[in-house]
């Protein structure tokens, strides 16, 4: 089992609008590739920063293939459809993991 992680900071005034849309569109939309078998969305717990909060976007699938495959063919216009939509308003890294 491999799990790609992606951390988002999104300012605190855009938060519930960015977590409806995740939610409702962006997320299916990765799910929607097929090259993932389940997601977890969670909220950090510890800021350290008041002006935003984070999220931890994770996606597991059965291969490290599986990921490259998403990041190679799917993931850039998505990233740049959430770039795009929340200009200066959030940061985001991303980790690839292997269960062992």
């Amino acid at each position: 089992m491999v799990l790609y992680n992606v951390t988002v900071g999104i300012d605190i005034d855009a938060e519930e609008e960015w977590l409806g849309w995740m939610k409702s569109k962006h997320i299916p939309a990765v799910m929607d590739t097929g090259m993932f078998i389940e997601y977890k969305i969670f909220k950090v717990l510890s800021q350290e920063e008041e002006q935003s909060v984070s999220y931890s976007i994770q996606y597991f699938a059965q291969t490290v293939d599986k990921v490259v495959e998403y990041l190679n063919n799917h993931a850039p216009k998505l990233v740049e459809e959430h770039r795009n939509r929340y200009k200066d308003k959030h940061v985001a890294f991303r980790t690839l993991l292997e269960e062992v």
